[in-house]
């Protein structure tokens, strides 16, 4: 695996057993369970119209996958915000 020089130098600096590390404090702990908590809820309904050859596909596809079809578009949908899905030209 190749390092940039940021992570050469934390692997330097572990190794030399210059790191220190501290507890999390209670508030920081409160703090990362929030966040972790509001990441994977989903707090929206939305009602859509597609076809329904589109939607056949797209249980299809999630029954291959083992998941809700709900959860795969959920998933298509998330992942084209987030600049993941690309669209084909």
């Amino acid at each position: 695996m190749k390092y940039d020089r940021e992570e050469h130098e934390l692997i330097d600096a572990y190794e030399r057993g210059s790191m220190k590390t501290t507890a999390p404090t209670r508030q920081e702990i409160a703090k990362i369970k929030s966040l972790a908590r509001n990441t994977f809820r989903k707090d929206r309904r939305i009602t859509i119209r597609v076809y329904e050859h589109d939607l056949k596909g797209i249980q299809k596809r999630a029954m291959e996958k083992g998941i809700p079809y709900q959860t795969l578009i959920s998933g298509m949908i998330h992942q084209y915000v987030e600049g993941e899905l690309i669209e084909s030209k």
